[in-house]
C-alpha cells in the first residue's frame, strides 16, 4: 500500500520537510491568549496577511516543484541540489510567514480566514519545543532516524560484500516459500532498527513539549486534531470503523492461518496460535496478495488476461494513459491539458537516471497536471494509470479554490480517490472497452475477491495499530521500557500474528516500518482504505447500479461523474464531512460499504472455514 499522488505537503522531502516543520510549528501556538509580536493588528490586516501569504507560497511552492521535478526525472548531484536549495528558499518563508500570523490569533476573524490559519498550522507533523538547543537536538535526531533507516542492509554472516538491500529482502518475502528463508530476511531487516531506539526515546520527548507549548496533550492528540474533531473523538471513530471491518478480517485470517498450516505444516503454522509473521509475504505482513497462489481456490481463472491483449494489441504507454482519460472524460469531466501530454513522463527514457515510482504531480495548482511513472504493459498498471489520474483530476478540479484550500477535504480523501477510480476498472468496464470480449461467470469471482482482500482486508488492521502504539507512546502510557512488548501485543490483537523469532527490548520493530522514523502519520491510510469502498457504493447507487457492488463500473455515468466533481471541486475548503455529504449523502465514515464489496467472498471463506471445524 502506498500512497503515490504528490501532495502539497510534500513540498520539502526528507530532512528539509522535516526541518521546516520544527521550524514552522515552533512558532504557532493553539492558545488565542499568547504572547504575539509587538504591534496590535486588525482583521483587515490579517486578511491582507492570507492574501500576501497565499500569493507567495504559491509562488515559491511553483519553484520547488519544478524543480523537485526535474530532480525526479533527471537524477543528478545538480539537480538535487538545485531541488534543495529550492526548498530552502520555501523554508524560509514558510517560517518568516508563522512567525507572523501570530499576531492575529486573538482577532475575530471569519471562518475561512480562520480555517486557513488553522490548515498552514495543521499541515505538518512534527511540534518543537522553544528552546533552540532542543529544537536543534530534534532537528538532528530526526534526520538521523531517517537516514538509519534509509541506509539500512543486512549482511548475512556480517559479509559486508553480500549485503541485501530492503528492496532485494522484499523480493525474498513475496516469492521465497522456504520458512527459514524467510526468517533470515525478516530477522535481518529488523536489526536495522536497533539503532533509532535510542534516538526514538528522546524524539518522544522533544516532539511531546513541543506539542504541549502549542496547547496539545501530546504529539498524538495534535495528530488527531487534524480530523476537525476532538483528538480522543477521532480515536473512538478509528476504534469503531475497526469493529465494523473485523467480522471481515476475521474470516480472511482464519482461511489464510489454515492455508498456510497445510503448506508448511502444524510445528510451523497451528491453526490455534497467531500466524508467524514472515509467512504472509510482506516484511510487515501488512498485505497478503504474494501469498495468493497458496490460498487461490479451484476454478479461479477469470477467463482472459488483459496484460496478453494489451500488448498482442501493441498497446503503448500513452494508450494506456488515453485509456484512464477516457474514463474521466466518460464522467463528463474535461479532457487533460495539452501540456500534462507534452510534459508527463511515461516511460523510463533509456540516457539517464529516474524515479519510476508512479506519482501524480501538481506543479502550478492549477492546469500543469503530470504523470511520471515508467508505464509497463500489463494490468497491473493499467489500473495503476486510473489510479494516478484520480489524483489528477482532482488537483484540477481544485484548482478554482484559494491556494490553501488547493488540497483534498482530509489526507485520506486523495489517495482514496484514486483507489475509487481503480475500483471501477472491472471486467463489464474492460469490455466496454473491447478489451475482452465476455464478462467471466460469477463462479469465477471468487478468486478475483480474495486476491483483492489479501491487499485491501488484509492491511486494514496494520493500517490502524501503527499509529494505535505511536498515540500510546506519545501519550505515556507505552514506555521506553516496553516499546517492543507494546508494539507485538498490537499486532497480535488486531493482526493476530507473531514474531517469527524471540524478541526483546533490545529491539526496535517499529522501527522497522518507514513510517516510523520518518514521523510520516499512518492513520491516513487507514481511513483511505474504508472510504475508497463508501466514495465507491455512493457513485454506483448514484450510477442506478443494482448488482453486486465488485462489479460496478461508473464508466460512463455523467449523474455519478456530477457527484464526484461536486466534491472534488470542495478541496479542503469545508470540513471533510461535509465533503463526504456532499458525494455521498452521509457525513459518517462507514465500513459497511467494505463489507458489501466482500460479501460474495465473506460468504465463501465462512462456508470453507466451517467446513474444517
Amino acid at each position: 500500500m502506498s500512497f503515490n499522488y504528490r501532495p502539497r505537503q510534500l513540498w520539502l522531502s526528507g530532512s528539509f520537510f522535516l526541518f521546516v516543520g520544527l521550524l514552522l510549528m515552533s512558532s504557532c501556538t493553539d492558545n488565542p491568549n499568547a504572547t504575539t509580536p509587538s504591534g496590535t493588528a486588525s482583521a483587515e490586516q490579517a486578511q491582507k496577511f492570507m492574501t500576501d501569504a497565499e500569493t507567495r507560497l504559491l509562488e515559491l511552492g511553483i519553484k520547488a516543484a519544478r524543480a523537485d521535478w526535474v530532480k525526479s526525472t533527471f537524477v543528478t548531484d545538480d539537480t538535487e541540489a538545485l531541488a534543495a536549495a529550492a526548498n530552502e528558499v520555501l523554508i524560509g518563508a514558510t517560517t518568516e510567514l508563522a512567525e507572523e500570523s501570530r499576531r492575529y490569533e486573538a482577532l475575530d476573524l471569519s471562518p475561512e480566514l480562520r480555517r486557513k490559519l488553522k490548515l498552514l498550522k495543521l499541515s505538518l507533523t512534527l511540534p518543537a519545543p522553544k528552546d533552540p538547543a532542543e529544537r536543534s537536538e530534534l532537528t538532528k535526531i530526526t534526520a538521523s532516524m531517517e537516514g538509519d533507516y534509509g541506509k539500512g542492509k543486512y549482511c548475512p554472516d556480517g559479509d559486508k560484500g553480500k549485503c541485501l538491500s530492503l528492496t532485494e529482502l522484499e523480493q525474498i518475502m513475496g516469492s521465497s516459500r522456504d520458512p527459514e528463508e524467510l526468517k533470515r530476511a525478516w530477522a535481518g531487516w529488523h536489526q536495522i532498527a536497533i539503532p533509532i531506539r535510542k534516538d526514538y526515546v528522546r524524539f518522544v520527548e522533544l516532539s511531546n513539549k513541543g506539542a504541549k507549548e502549542m496547547g496539545f496533550k501530546d504529539t498524538g492528540a495534535m495528530w488527531r486534531s487534524k480530523y476537525d474533531m476532538e483528538p480522543d473523538a477521532f480515536a473512538a471513530e478509528m476504534e469503531r470503523l475497526w469493529q465494523q471491518v473485523k467480522p471481515l478480517y476475521d474470516s480472511l485470517y482464519t482461511y489464510t492461518r489454515r492455508k498456510l498450516a497445510e503448506k508448511y505444516g502444524p510445528q510451523v503454522v497451528a491453526e490455534d496460535k497467531p500466524i508467524p509473521a514472515h509467512l504472509l509475504g510482506n516484511m510487515w505482513a501488512q498485505g497478503w496478495a504474494n501469498i495468493y497462489p497458496l490460498l487461490a481456490p479451484a476454478n479461479a481463472d477469470r477467463g482472459y488476461d488483459l496484460t496478453a491483449t494489451l500488448k498482442s494489441r501493441n498497446t503503448d504507454a500513452r494508450q494506456m494513459v488515453r485509456f484512464g482519460e477516457g474514463f474521466f472524460t466518460s464522467l463528463g469531466f474535461e479532457a487533460l491539458p495539452a501540456s500534462f501530454w507534452e510534459r508527463s513522463m511515461f516511460t523510463k527514457p533509456a540516457d539517464r537516471e529516474v524515479v519510476c515510482h508512479a506519482s501524480a504531480w501538481d506543479i502550478d495548482y492549477e492546469k500543469d497536471v503530470r504523470l511520471k511513472m515508467c508505464i509497463q504493459i500489463n494490468e497491473e498498471d493499467f489500473s495503476v494509470v486510473h489510479h494516478e489520474l484520480g489524483h489528477n483530476y482532482y488537483q484540477m478540479a481544485y484548482a478554482k479554490q484559494p491556494f490553501l484550500f488547493r488540497e483534498s477535504a482530509n489526507d485520506a480523501f486523495h489517495e482514496a480517490i484514486g483507489d475509487t477510480v481503480a475500483l471501477s476498472v472491472t471486467p463489464p468496464y474492460l469490455k466496454q472497452l473491447g478489451l475482452i470480449e465476455t464478462v467471466p461467470q460469477p463462479s469465477a469471482d471468487i478468486g478475483f475477491l480474495l486476491n483483492r482482500a489479501l491487499d485491501k482486508v488484509a492491511f486494514l488492521p496494520f493500517g490502524y495499530l501503527v499509529d494505535q502504539w505511536r498515540w500510546k507512546v506519545f501519550s505515556g502510557e507505552v514506555g521506553p521500557n516496553d516499546y517492543n512488548k507494546a508494539w507485538w501485543e498490537l499486532r497480535e490483537k488486531y493482526q493476530g500474528v507473531a514474531a517469527p523469532v524471540a524478541r526483546s527490548e533490545q529491539d526496535f520493530d517499529p522501527g522497522a516500518k518507514y513510517h516510523v522514523p520518518a514521523n510520516t502519520p499512518y492513520a491516513r491510510y487507514f481511513l483511505a482504505a474504508i472510504l475508497q469502498f463508501q466514495f465507491h457504493r455512493a457513485l454506483c447507487r448514484e450510477a442506478g447500479f443494482n448488482g453486486p457492488l465488485y462489479q460496478c463500473s461508473i464508466y460512463g455515468n455523467k449523474r455519478a461523474g456530477e457527484k464526484l466533481k461536486a466534491m472534488l471541486e470542495m478541496g479542503s475548503s469545508r470540513p471533510w464531512p461535509e465533503a463526504l455529504k456532499a458525494m455521498t449523502g452521509e457525513d459518517k465514515m462507514d465500513a459497511t460499504a467494505i463489507i458489501d464489496y466482500f460479501a460474495p467472498l465473506k460468504t465463501w471463506l465462512d462456508e470453507q472455514n466451517a467446513a474444517r471445524r
